[in-house]
């Protein structure tokens, strides 16, 4: 009898470590398969604020800056853009996002009536709707944050030239770091989209100020 119980010790100890092994793989498997895509809906707001506020803004003042030197004209300018532009962030995001919703939730309906589903579905379902007032916040938020990098800029420059150089350094530098900052936070890569960033941000400041430029000689 005490044999088979000393055989049998080792079996028990065995199966326990068994259990509690796989509840740490069980563990360390939802950490690794985290669902990044449920911050796609406020990620993708946020950095498209942010970018859209710093390219905008900073095209902005560089147009006004190829056919006025006053300072004051340029960042007036910018600070309209900042105003007018995280309005419009505002009110496109929260649209496009609510008529998302409206169509999730209306094929969410259609495939309740079809199939019974169970509440845990339904419930996960719900957590992953598109939130259009945190959508709508978060591009509010981030663009104004962006448009105030070049206005910040701007700002502290009195000699002209001077200006638009810093204007385009600090907007580049605020593009690699919103760029490596998005790209972080949804484990892209990162460099890729710095480049990505930067470079679109480049075109849209030369062609306003090339096309600005363009325009103001003509005298029209």
């Amino acid at each position: 009898m005490a044999v088979c119980d000393s055989a049998d010790q080792p079996t028990l100890n065995d199966a326990k470590l068994a259990v509690h092994s796989n509840d740490v793989e069980g563990q360390k498997a939802e950490v690794k398969d985290f669902d990044y895509t449920q911050r796609a809906q406020w990620l993708r707001a946020a950095v498209l604020g942010a970018n859209d506020g710093l390219v905008s803004t900073a095209s902005l003042m560089m147009g006004v800056g190829a056919v006025k030197q006053d300072a004051k004209a340029m960042i007036i300018t910018g600070f309209a853009g900042l105003v007018a532009g995280a309005c419009s962030m505002a009110i496109g995001e929260f649209v496009s996002v609510y008529s998302q919703l409206d169509i999730e939730v209306a094929q969410m309906k259609r495939e309740n009536r079809s199939r019974d589903g169970s509440e845990s579905n339904e419930e996960n379902k719900k957590e992953k709707l598109p939130n259009p007032f945190l959508a709508a916040a978060a591009s509010t938020l981030t663009f104004a944050i962006g448009a105030m990098v070049p206005l910040l800029a701007a700002s502290f420059i009195k000699e002209y030239r001077v200006r638009l150089g810093v204007v385009v350094a600090v907007s580049s530098l605020a593009l690699l770091v919103f760029g490596g900052l998005g790209a972080a936070i949804g484990k892209a890569p990162v460099g890729r989209a710095c480049f990505r960033v930067l470079i679109g941000g480049w075109l849209a400041m030369a062609i306003t100020f090339g096309l600005t430029k363009l325009i103001g000689s003509q005298a029209l």
